[in-house]
């Protein structure tokens, strides 16, 4: 059979337009005998290398193309109108020759060719035509266009032109069968023209979807591309369902008459050999003068650092570690890397630009310390070098660097500057249709209602990578929907085919790749709307590719310990300086265990505040371990955790060996680098090997762990462990692996913690006012920090327009709310409004300030906001006489201003004082209190003058109660607040609003909105929980519910279990109302059937000694859920403890006493 090849193909990156997974596409080629396929998106050269890989995966040749778009005259030219449509041509790279100058000239088509879509021209294909293979296209493409446009000469001199540019041999007519009118002219036309010119034809399908029966999934992509809707007449789709990968035997009986364009396909093919060099680093060159060696240069930097970090203390162990590290670098051809980094940390600390302690594993390098890279001591801490960088490893490692989010852009454009703008490049991002997004994509393209495609968005739970199979299995009510709704099933089926694939680009948030020579000489780029530099690769590309990848990270945390910092320095006279600390202050530990969390990095959720309280830190190793311990996985030694530090003689360890490497984590496997040490310490590994060990843990690469596991047990048995041991340790430590924490990242985020913690303790009103002006636009937050401003003794002052600022400022040991903070004001009218006090005095009256302020960004708006706020309260008028004058005060200002300006000024206006003249505000009788808090809630977001739950604020601080404002983290925050789907929580406040609703059981169900000191939240209450409380759920009621978070949609939500009236005692004690006789009894008095009794915040013990751990582990494992079990065990004289988590209900807890005798089980 005559081989065929496809060469215009367009995957998922021709951005919704192409629907073909590069994958499924190599996959289906050498399931169809192809020897070779190739990638031709439009304009762009997105996906090359992911084709690259995947054909030499599986044993074909990667063809790499790409279909550009060609300007009508020059690329210069951008007329409306002229230039505003675009020709094609298929250019197809040779060699490596070829795929650079294919890069360049994509790249060059973003830079100045760039009008509507990316363009080439006759004079850059020309420029760069060496090397590379050129098919005429789809009827867009010119020769095509002419033929279609019967200018037969036209076509036959453009045909001459392109065989001139190319070259004989490389410049092909491309024949394509697509039942299209148009291409049976265009085809026979084309035949005629090869006889006559001597040009060789060749065959193409112009793939834009895998299978034939993907051309309804593709039309949907087209409207979801152009935004129409698959009835809209007029939009973009394709007259046909031809655009498939079509067989090879398809193509021949297509073009039976033409056999030599089939056989031109693998002519083509065999021509084209393009490799990737991806084990070649190129990284940039640090500017140094002329003869300065690189090496020795850094090295007397290093040492040079080492004195001026240890000073006296510098010892011969510091002095070995950073030669073996240097030596390392140095080997590994990564010292310029490491200048390069300095360089500019170095830079942003001169310019006074907060930079973090260090961040991942680079805080275990003594070189990076040396350097100033970090601020961590790696040998206090026993950071391990390794886990950074070791021989072993073959990837670049990162050293990524957090800086002030405010000032992060200032050390990009630095680097820009000092290594060139076209060496330093943004990197590209690709969004794409994730579960939920491509139900509502696709619903809007079929046309389907809103609310049935949010409905069933929404059933598919927020999940990270949930897929719509997923969803499918996990949920019966979308399963259900599926099966009895002939609309639900197409809007799933189109969603499946077009889940996953790139929507559209986007620029990484932190990513600069660095170059030594200009970035396009390597891979293609593209420019942002500033006109940027940005990467057609994504980042995992860059690194294969071996170019250096930087991460300049923004970090709030950061500008508010600067900001702090300057204010106290403005206040006290005093100059913090964390760099000359020894993170010891048994004050500031006392601080954190004392529950003041809020607001400190990494410790301020309910859940860590409870820990911290509990588990009483007395040291960063012990902050480190809160940070490291406190996230899903870990999350279940924290009872072992906490009783091994409360009783260590207690701790028991699998062997002697173990000892010194979980002593400081109380027993408890929580770091890479112990697993690292494990490996080193107990089987023989090196510590590179032992690093390579970690790896396969945390990707779960098992059929290679099982070859590790032999090695592992065989060292481990040389240094004395049992088999059982061996084997038991190393199971525990592959379960473990996946959610195992770098210590170095753990370590340098403690001192972020420490120091944040340090300036509330002796600091905390220059503290919360930074903090609050780092969070100045997010309304919940500052309604949390003002409620711990009050908890704290510090009273947070109300907006007054003569004493306000833009921002939160020190007013005594207070703090005085901002101007710009009030909804509806913009940044420019505050400081508008400061600048004019600052230069002409407080502002006398109302009028006086609108006197002042009329021809300024102050509008009403801004004037309607400083009312509800309570802003003028200090200028003689109630907000009641203000609010019902203002616009009229506004208008007979500006009219009068106006009639000035005109000239029409009366003979005695010339002679009086205008500031004489007066607008009468006539008295009226201020609001009551409850108006004025619901105008306070409207414009500031909180209460400012009193709260429906002031009484109650003391108790309800000592309750570690959930906040409603937690709903709002965004992305950034969700790692300090680390909320846990299912965790159980408790939240207090009023209800504000209460819907029933009956449930498909015909059974009633409510939804309550709660309000506490902070913001609202949705509670759920399910039918039996309803019952039970029904009588409590009362708007302007005031409740504590104990209940579950729910993670299912994209708002956070509480599923209640248990409501109890909130009521309060002369002794300041939250107690149960006496009414409330059912809560009483479901709380203390649930009994199973065996008599054990037990209540909710108990927790289960039971003795290990008499049962079958092997059934008890299969039991708790199939009747999961989140009550903590522990058992204890006795073995060889010390205690071995262990929790799991259960369902703990009636039911289960009654069963258990049946299998495993009640009485070795004990509630406490």
């Amino acid at each position: 059979m005559t081989d065929f090849v496809h060469l215009h193909v367009h995957t998922e990156y021709s951005l919704l337009d192409g629907s073909t997974r590069i994958p499924d596409m190599v996959s289906k080629a050498k399931d169809l005998g192809m020897k070779a396929v190739a990638i031709t998106d439009h304009g762009a050269m997105y996906g090359i290398l992911q084709l690259y890989k995947e054909c030499r995966k599986v044993g074909i040749k990667p063809v790499i193309g790409c279909e550009v778009y060609t300007a009508r005259r020059k690329r210069t030219d951008k007329i409306h109108g002229i230039d505003s449509t675009q020709g094609h041509l298929v250019l197809l790279a040779k060699n490596n020759t070829g795929l650079h100058n294919l890069m360049k000239m994509v790249s060059q088509s973003f830079e100045d060719g760039y009008y509507y879509k990316p363009r080439v021209d006759k004079e850059l294909l020309r420029q760069y035509s060496e090397g590379i293979i050129a098919l005429s296209a789809c009827l867009s493409g010119e020769i095509p266009e002419a033929i279609i446009d019967k200018d037969f000469e036209r076509a036959k001199s453009t045909a001459l032109e392109y065989l001139d540019i190319f070259g004989e041999g490389n410049f092909y007519l491309e024949l394509q069968y697509n039942k299209i009118p148009e291409q049976e002219l265009v085809n026979k036309y084309l035949i005629k023209l090869s006889n006559e010119l001597n040009i060789p034809l060749v065959a193409t399908n112009d793939v834009h979807y895998l299978e034939k029966t993907d051309a309804k999934a593709h039309d949907i992509l087209l409207c979801i591309q152009t935004a129409k809707t698959v009835l809209d007449e007029n939009r973009m789709r394709f007259p046909s369902d031809e655009f498939y990968f079509k067989s090879q035997e398809e193509m021949m009986r297509e073009f039976s008459n033409v056999p030599e364009a089939i056989t031109n396909t693998q002519k083509i093919a065999d021509m084209c050999d393009v490799n990737f060099n991806l084990n070649e680093m190129h990284l940039p060159k640090f500017p140094l003068p002329e003869g300065i060696d690189h090496y020795e240069y850094m090295k007397d930097m290093v040492f040079e650092g080492l004195k001026r970090r240890y000073k006296n203390k510098l010892t011969e162990k510091h002095i070995e570690r950073a030669k073996y590290e240097l030596k390392v670098i140095n080997d590994m051809k990564y010292v310029d890397y490491f200048l390069i980094t300095a360089d500019f940390i170095n830079y942003a600390k001169k310019n006074d630009i907060p930079v973090g302690p260090g961040r991942g594993s680079a805080a275990g390098s003594i070189v990076a310390y040396a350097m100033g890279i970090t601020n961590v001591e790696p040998i206090r801490y026993n950071l391990l070098f390794e886990r950074f960088l070791n021989p072993a490893r073959i990837t670049l490692p990162d050293i990524d660097v957090d800086f002030c989010y405010e000032r992060r852009s200032e050390v990009i454009e630095y680097v820009k500057n000092k290594y060139g703008q076209d060496k330093v490049c943004q990197i590209i991002t690709f969004g794409t249709m994730a579960a939920r997004g491509a139900i509502k994509d696709v619903g809007r393209a079929l046309n389907l209602p809103y609310a049935l495609c949010d409905k069933i968005s929404k059933m598919i739970p927020n999940e990270l990578k949930i897929t719509i199979d997923r969803a499918l299995e996990v949920n019966p009510e979308l399963l259900a929907e599926y099966q009895t709704d002939p609309s639900v099933k197409e809007l799933i089926d189109m969603a499946k085919k077009l889940e996953g694939i790139s929507r559209h680009s986007g620029i990484h948030a932190a990513g600069v790749v660095i170059t030594d020579n200009p970035v396009k000489e390597y891979i293609p780029i593209q420019l942002s709307d500033d006109d940027s530099l940005v990467t057609q690769f994504p980042m995992d590309n860059l690194e294969e590719l071996g170019l250096l990848k930087v991460d300049f990270l923004g970090l709030r945390t950061l500008t508010v310990i600067k900001d702090c910092i300057d204010l106290v320095r403005k206040n006290h006279g005093i100059d913090i300086d964390f760099d000359d600390m020894d993170y010891d202050d048994k004050n500031v530990f006392e601080y954190i265990s004392s529950g003041n969390t809020s607001g400190i990095f990494q410790l301020e959720s309910a859940g860590m505040t409870d820990f911290m309280k509990r588990f009483k830190p007395q040291s960063i190793e012990d902050i480190t371990l809160g940070i490291s311990i406190y996230r899903p996985g870990p999350m279940k030694f924290i009872d072992m955790c906490l009783c091994n530090k409360n009783s260590p003689g207690g701790t028991v360890y699998e062997h002697e060996l173990m000892k010194p490497i979980l002593s400081d984590t109380y027993g408890c496997m929580i770091y890479q680098e112990q697993i690292m040490q494990i490996c080193r310490d107990m089987a023989g590994y090196t510590t590179g090997e032992s690093d390579l060990v970690r790896r396969l843990m945390s990707k779960k690469k098992m059929s290679a762990l099982l070859k590790e596991k032999d090695r592992f047990v065989r060292g481990a048995e040389k240094n004395g462990i049992p088999t059982e041991v061996a084997n038991k340790l190393f199971d525990e430590m592959t379960d473990f692996g996946n959610y195992a924490f770098n210590k170095s990242h753990g370590v340098a985020y403690a001192y972020i913690s420490y120091q944040t913690a340090y300036l509330k303790c002796y600091y905390p009103v220059e503290f919360m006012a930074a903090t609050m002006n780092s969070f100045i636009a997010t309304r919940e937050k500052l309604a949390e920090y003002i409620e711990e401003c009050r908890s704290i003794n510090i009273s947070v002052l109300p907006p007054d327009i003569n004493k306000s600022d833009v921002k939160f400022t020190v007013e005594g040991g207070n703090i005085r709310y901002p101007l710009a903070a009030i909804n509806g004001v913009g940044i420019k009218a505050c400081e508008t409004i400061v600048n004019n006090r600052n230069q002409q005095g407080e502002y006398r009256s109302f009028v006086d300030f609108i006197k002042r302020n009329s021809k300024s960004d102050v509008n009403k708006k801004c004037i309607e906001g400083f009312i509800k706020a309570g802003a003028f309260d200090g200028l003689g008028n109630n907000r009641c006489e203000l609010f019902s004058c203002y616009e009229e005060v506004v208008d007979s200002i500006n009219e009068q201003q106006k009639k000035n300006l005109d000239g029409q000024i009366s003979l005695f206006a010339m002679v009086e004082d205008p500031t004489e003249h007066e607008y009468e505000i006539r008295k009226r009788e201020e609001f009551d209190l409850s108006k004025k808090l619901i105008m306070e809630k409207e414009a500031i977001g909180l209460y400012m003058t009193g709260n429906p739950l002031d009484e109650y604020r003391s108790v309800l601080k000592e309750m570690n109660l959930f906040k409603c404002s937690y709903k709002n983290i965004d992305e950034t925050e969700r790692d300090s607040v680390r909320l846990v789907d299912n965790e159980r929580v408790k939240v207090a406040g009023i209800i504000n609003n209460v819907q029933r609703k009956l449930t498909k059981n015909n059974e009633m169900m409510a939804f309550a909105v709660i309000e506490d000191l902070y913001d609202t939240m949705e509670i759920i209450i399910f039918p039996r929980t309803l019952e039970k409380y029904s009588s409590l759920l009362v708007p302007e009621n005031k409740v504590i519910i104990n209940g579950k978070i729910s993670l299912k949609q994209d708002t956070v939500k509480i599923i209640a279990e248990d409501i109890v009236e909130l009521n309060i005692k002369k002794d300041d004690s939250i107690t149960v109302n006496e009414d409330t006789a059912d809560y009483r009894n479901n709380k203390e008095n649930m009994r199973t059937d065996n008599g054990i009794s037990f209540s909710d915040n108990q927790k289960l013990y039971l003795n290990g000694d008499n049962i079958n751990l092997s059934q008890l582990e299969a039991f708790v494992k199939y009747f999961t859920g989140n009550s903590a079990l522990t058992i204890i065990k006795n073995v060889n004289g010390s205690k071995m403890v262990k929790t799991m988590y259960y369902n703990q209900t009636v039911e289960i807890v009654n069963e258990m006493a049946e299998l495993f005798g009640k009485e070795n089980m004990a509630f406490k």
